[in-house]
């Protein structure tokens, strides 16, 4: 095992030098010993996997013989594994599993041609949303690829031609009225997770930021939050995990509001009051009445019910934070700022997702420029 400068273990057959690069090293079947330099770790453990793999399948033989399922499999554990987060893999994963697996999984890798992609893209067309095809799309592209770059298969099949056709509609994003807000917040006013759905509306934190927020991100003298991660219940290894926000732009610092500062206020002294918190739980900011974080998914089941009983049309956690977006876009807010505090990488994102427009504010913009409209 191989270490960098700091002394942290990186792996067998990886190395740092005195002046930062990283070594990679394998031994092939004939007892060859191969060397390659990188100034990124993520590069050197990407070339180390592909030339195992090479040396695993060197032969014609063996080459002509590996499936589209073995593959995946080794692809998405040896060359994405330690590269990419943790929810694109789970991404890759599901639409392998449950679109692309069925219909081309045990077929030879040499034998897949562009009709096969396109096949599945045209099979999900009939039940998938556009947004769930196109993601099925990139992962067919980004698995073959890198077949391609492995000198496994000569082309890649997922062609310009093989295009995602018009499947369901996506949702349309919603956002909460300022009627609908105003209601909702005195529907859950005194539950369990008021807290949580009030801080949302005031910071536009995504579900996992706000579940993974510790005290120690909180400055009250400088009214800022520091957003350092997201954490997640995993149901499938039913365990919690923590990680980097989405992006680098997830990083990021936010004023808080004295609303904001008043429900983390109200949070800490409802904490004070819990009779058993969990060690590995103590620093978290948003805990339930077992001391513990509350369910990704079942503070959408809650929202339904308050929405039922609000009689307000269903909406998810990510609605708040939706409305968070539209409500600093009628105040004035610029959309740069708004991208900052949001977390997004580019502002087209901002714009184009989270910003809505409510019937009310449409009129109230035409109303201001109603006399520069009347020319006659």
């Amino acid at each position: 095992m191989g270490k960098d400068l700091k002394g942290k273990e990186l792996g067998v057959g990886i190395s740092q030098r005195k002046d930062g690069l990283y070594t990679a090293r394998v031994t092939d079947r004939r007892g060859k010993r191969h060397q390659k330099y990188f100034k990124k770790l993520q590069d050197c453990r990407k070339w180390i996997a592909e030339a195992q793999f090479e040396i695993e399948h060197n032969s014609i033989q063996n080459l002509q013989e590996i499936t589209v399922d073995y593959w995946f499999q080794y692809w998405i554990t040896e060359i994405k594994g330690n590269n990419v987060k943790p929810n694109t893999i789970r991404n890759y994963t599901e639409r392998y599993d449950m679109n692309i697996k069925e219909h081309i999984g045990d077929m030879l890798l040499k034998e897949i041609k562009p009709i096969h992609c396109q096949m599945i893209l045209n099979k999900m067309a009939e039940k998938y949303r556009n947004s769930t095809i196109k993601q099925a799309r990139i992962t067919l592209y980004n698995m073959l690829q890198n077949a391609v770059d492995n000198d496994i298969i000569i082309k890649n099949p997922v062609t310009k031609n093989v295009d995602c056709i018009s499947g369901k509609p996506s949702k349309e994003k919603r956002v909460l009225t300022k009627e609908e807000q105003k209601l909702f917040l005195e529907t859950v006013n005194g539950t369990s997770n008021y807290n949580q759905y009030a801080f949302i509306l005031q910071t536009g934190l995504r579900t996992g930021e706000m579940i993974g927020l510790k005290w120690d991100d909180i400055d009250f003298d400088k009214k800022i939050i520091h957003i350092r991660r997201t954490m997640e219940y995993r149901y499938k290894v039913g365990e919690w995990r923590t990680g980097d926000p989405k992006s680098k732009s997830g990083i990021r610092d936010i004023p808080l509001t004295e609303e904001a500062i008043r429900i983390l206020k109200n949070q800490k002294e409802k904490n004070s009051k819990l009779k058993i918190i969990p060690i590995e739980f103590k620093d978290y900011v948003f805990l339930s009445r077992k001391g513990e974080p509350t369910k990704n998914s079942a503070y959408d089941t809650k929202l339904f019910y308050y929405c039922d009983k609000a009689n307000i049309k269903r909406f998810s956690m990510h609605t708040l934070r939706h409305t968070f977006a539209t409500r600093c876009i009628e105040a004035g807010m610029k959309p740069k700022t708004l991208q900052m505090i949001l977390g997004h990488s580019n502002i087209g994102i901002t714009m184009n997702l989270y910003v809505h427009v409510t019937e009310d504010e449409k009129i109230k913009e035409l109303e201001m420029v109603e006399k520069m409209l009347k020319l006659v």
